[in-house]
């Protein structure tokens, strides 16, 4: 309020949204009903069975501003990682000729209208095996957020890595059991 009587206006990077969680950031998602959430992005890199294999806490950094390295950080530990999935906030130019280089078949569409070129890039073969497992990662946020990674009763900005930390592996114990007893079901089945 008295910002507006002096007709003060503080800068976005300068606002603090929490008091107890300094690092707190305004989030826009752009999507309907949800427009703005308050909270750290997190960036998860998942495999076709479902396993998260690499994980980074976004402080104020943005979607296109690292997914090549992301995807360069992920392939050092996982160097067979042959496709790659992203959402449109990972697209540029440059990221998709980076990361083209990287990966056989990449599924990044593009932000806004698309050109001739980029309708026929999206309905390609190519990019069809890239996007067919988009839907699982939206589902591993989902559990991300299930086992832990919604809300982080401690205050530090290192606890709520070690809770980020701590709900991908208990995310990759339950995968792992799961996938456990369907090989075990599936092999039961079989003789």
């Amino acid at each position: 309020m008295f910002n507006l009587l002096l007709a003060f206006s503080i800068p976005h990077d300068e606002k603090t949204f929490s008091v107890y969680k300094p690092y707190t950031e305004w989030i826009n998602k752009g999507k309907a009903g949800v427009h703005v959430e308050l909270g750290v992005k997190v960036c998860v890199m998942e495999d076709q069975l479902g396993f998260i294999l690499n994980h980074r806490v976004m402080y104020k950094e943005t979607d296109d501003k690292i997914a090549v390295e992301f995807l360069k950080d992920t392939q050092e530990l996982f160097p067979n990682i042959n496709s790659i999935s992203y959402d449109r906030g990972f697209w540029s130019k440059v990221n998709f000729e980076a990361i083209k280089e990287l990966v056989a078949y990449v599924g990044m569409p593009k932000k806004g209208k698309l050109s001739k070129d980029d309708k026929v890039r999206q309905d390609s073969e190519g990019y069809t095996i890239a996007r067919e497992k988009h839907p699982a990662v939206e589902s591993a946020i989902n559990a991300l957020q299930q086992h832990g990674c919604d809300f982080c009763p401690d205050y530090s900005q290192d606890s709520f890595e070690r809770y980020t930390s701590t709900a991908i592996v208990s995310r990759n114990l339950i995968r792992s059991v799961s996938y456990t007893h369907l090989r075990a079901h599936e092999t039961r089945g079989n003789l």
